[in-house]
Order: C-alpha cells, then structure tokens, then sequence
C-alpha cells in the first residue's frame, strides 16, 4: 500500500491504516478517496495536490 504526502503542511495519508476521522477504513486506496477531498489539516490542498510517498518517507515523484 502507498502513503500520500500534502506538499503544504506534510499531513500523510497511509492507505494500510486509513483515517478514522476522515471516515477512511484501513485499506482504503488512494483511488477510493473522493475527489473533492481536501487536506484535513492545513485544508489548502486537495488530493490532485498530493504526493506518493516512497518507503524511505521521500517523494516518489523526485
């Protein structure tokens, strides 16, 4: 499963263990979150916005 990192406050979405207070079950994908979501921390940025992250916790785009 992959994390994906908000470029602005560093929030991480873990798909292997969801979010609870965003309602995400562990397990729920990347795919499976809406696309209207918007970061729950900082809320500036919104999914399309988001990074995957690699194992070693840098961005896999890089």
């Amino acid at each position: 499963m992959t994390r994906y990192c908000c470029p602005g406050c560093g929030y991480t979405y873990d798909e292997a263990r969801g979010d609870a207070h965003q309602g995400f079950a562990p397990g729920t994908t990347w795919a499976q979150i809406p696309a209207h979501w918007a970061c729950p921390d900082c809320a500036v940025n919104e999914k399309v916005d988001f990074k995957p992250v690699d194992e070693r916790g840098a961005d896999a785009g890089n």
